[in-house]
């Protein structure tokens, strides 16, 4: 008799073990019902901090095939719009498009004088090389690109154009 409760004891020992380990093992282990194995999301690269300064900027250029402005927009560093945004943005236009199925519009070996905000009209000098259009239709639309492109600074509602300090443009 005292055999068979020490078995009791035991078993009853050895049931509240097992039970203990199963609930230890579903507190610490996760089953996913799927038998998919879950892994944590590791992006590719680290955002820099140089990327977090990065804004889209708009320039507009005229489409090859259609001769239409079309708005091509730039990935620039936050700082130099900061620093001086009109003449970053008149720069890029200098510069032409990144896209080679857009193309500049302003004439090439044009420089930059001097960018200026009086009031809400911006003052823009360029060397003579500006003058160098091959027609006025390219004339109108260099100067609707600029106009766009400067008018999504909030603060500019015109603009005026000098070529080596003559206004041309107003």
């Amino acid at each position: 008799m005292l055999n068979k409760k020490k078995i009791i004891i035991f078993a009853i020992i050895g049931i509240i073990i097992i039970v203990g380990l199963v609930f230890l093992i579903k507190q610490f282990v996760v089953i996913n019902p799927e038998n998919e194995i879950s892994q944590e999301y590791t992006p590719q690269a680290e955002i820099s901090d140089e990327d977090l300064r990065k804004t889209i900027v708009a320039l507009y250029f005229a489409e090859k095939e259609s001769g239409t402005l079309v708005q091509e927009g730039r990935l620039i560093d936050a700082k130099l719009l900061l620093e001086n945004p009109y003449e970053t943005l008149i720069q890029m236009l200098i510069l032409g498009p990144e896209a080679s199925s857009y193309e500049k519009l302003i004439p090439d070996g044009t420089m930059l004088n001097r960018v200026e905000l009086k009031g809400e009209i911006l003052e823009i000098d360029f060397t003579k090389d500006f003058l160098n259009f091959t027609d006025e239709a390219h004339k109108q639309k260099a100067i609707e690109s600029i106009q766009k492109t400067v008018s999504s600074l909030s603060e500019v509602n015109g603009i005026k154009i000098f070529v080596e300090g003559e206004e041309v443009i107003a």
